[in-house]
């Protein structure tokens, strides 16, 4: 196992403990289980590492591995946690878990005959832990990495340190937190930053060479995670970007599934199938109307991107009242809140509707509602039931 232990000290050498994501104090660390998911380029792989080597502090009975290492072209992740286990291995770190094909039947198999042996894997957002080919669910917990709101971008790269606000503090005090941050400090250029280029730590890389990488990422996520996970072949790839494409240039996209199905040469149920598995794969959103269900069979009401960055990277020029819509209800779904598709405003999470705009946007659509919020952009401070819109990217 020497080659995994090399491999192990390469990769722990450049990691540091200078920025550290939302997640990692919502862990529960000490469960025999835990799997962490999440999008390409959130920091999953960091956010593992930084726990072995400053949490831990790099004891001898822990190992990091990751799924796709060459090491499995002739070892099995069972075979490899009971080895560990006989050499006093007590914690072992899967990094990329469904790049392995068996991934969850052995994994029952490590934490069934393995009972001192710690797990924490990492994986795709599109792994659904709960339908393996083995029942995991009353063996692992769970979490979801983001991306990084717009509060942990200032911390990553500008080393502005705030702490996360609530939903119900934003309602109640948002002219007093949005006079505290603005002390000093002017939001909104760093703001628009975030919406183009901020959404993954992959921006410590340059911001240049970011919507080009971002392009890189997306096509792995179809080409590669999505192959594993799903059994995509070459053609069904194509056309999976092809409606991710089609998306891109309308969004938020009001589906008409049958018009879809034309246009991309496939059946109405692999587009409700594709679509869901895109959203899964957080390169999508969708909104429904509240108490709507959401099978894969059920036509959400607006599809949109993940995130913002994504609307830069895949058309030149998108619209800015989109972005602001994205930008809200992503911060809203990285919170943990439900939101729904209101019969007025844009969002609705717990009887509160929020409606999204720019600097001059007034209350005409909601103001007879008895629970309102304007997020409204290009304005530092606001009044009343208006909020400024960066103040939603303080939510984690």
């Amino acid at each position: 196992m020497d080659v995994l232990f090399e491999f192990q000290e390469n990769l722990l050498r450049p990691v540091t403990n200078d920025f550290r994501r939302y997640l990692h104090k919502q862990i529960n660390w000490g469960q025999r289980m835990v799997g962490i998911k999440g999008p390409r380029g959130a920091g999953k792989t960091t956010l593992m590492l930084q726990h072995l080597k400053y949490d831990l502090g790099l004891p001898s009975n822990a190992l990091y591995i990751t799924a796709d290492h060459t090491w499995f072209y002739n070892h099995t992740l069972l075979e490899t946690a009971n080895d560990w286990y006989k050499q006093g291995g007590k914690i072992l770190f899967i990094d990329e878990v469904h790049k392995y094909a068996n991934w969850s039947v052995e994994l029952k198999n490590i934490y069934d005959g393995l009972p001192d042996m710690k797990v924490i894997f990492s994986a795709s957002s599109a792994l659904d832990i709960y339908r393996g080919e083995a029942d995991l669910s009353r063996r692992v917990v769970s979490y979801l990495l983001a991306g990084l709101s717009f509060r942990e971008y200032l911390l990553f790269t500008s080393e502005i340190s705030f702490d996360a606000v609530s939903i119900d503090d934003i309602i109640s005090d948002h002219r007093k937190l949005s006079r505290m941050i603005t002390d000093g400090f002017r939001p909104l250029p760093a703001f628009q930053k975030y919406l183009q280029v901020g959404y993954l730590p992959i921006i410590v890389e340059g911001e240049d060479s970011y919507l080009l990488k971002l392009n890189q990422v997306i096509n792995t996520i179809v080409d590669t995670d999505l192959a594993y996970i799903a059994g995509y072949n070459t053609g069904t790839a194509t056309k999976i970007k092809k409606l991710l494409g089609v998306i891109s240039e309308s969004v938020p996209f009001k589906p008409n599934i049958a018009a879809l199905s034309r246009k991309l040469d496939l059946s109405r149920d692999s587009v409700y199938q594709y679509i869901y598995q895109l959203k899964d794969a957080r390169l999508l959103n969708t909104l429904s109307s509240e108490g709507k269900g959401v099978s894969t069979l059920q036509k959400p009401d607006k599809i949109f991107l993940e995130n913002t960055n994504l609307a830069f990277a895949l058309k030149e020029k998108p619209d800015m009242g989109n972005i602001r819509e994205t930008f809200v209800l992503n911060q809203l779904l990285n919170t943990g809140m439900q939101a729904s598709s209101p019969s007025e405003g844009d969002f609705a999470i717990n009887g509160l509707t929020i409606e999204v705009g720019g600097k001059n946007k007034n209350a005409s659509q909601v103001k007879h509602l008895d629970n309102y919020l304007i997020a409204a952009d290009d304005i530092e401070i606001g009044n009343g039931n208006k909020v400024p819109i960066w103040l939603f990217g303080f939510l984690y």
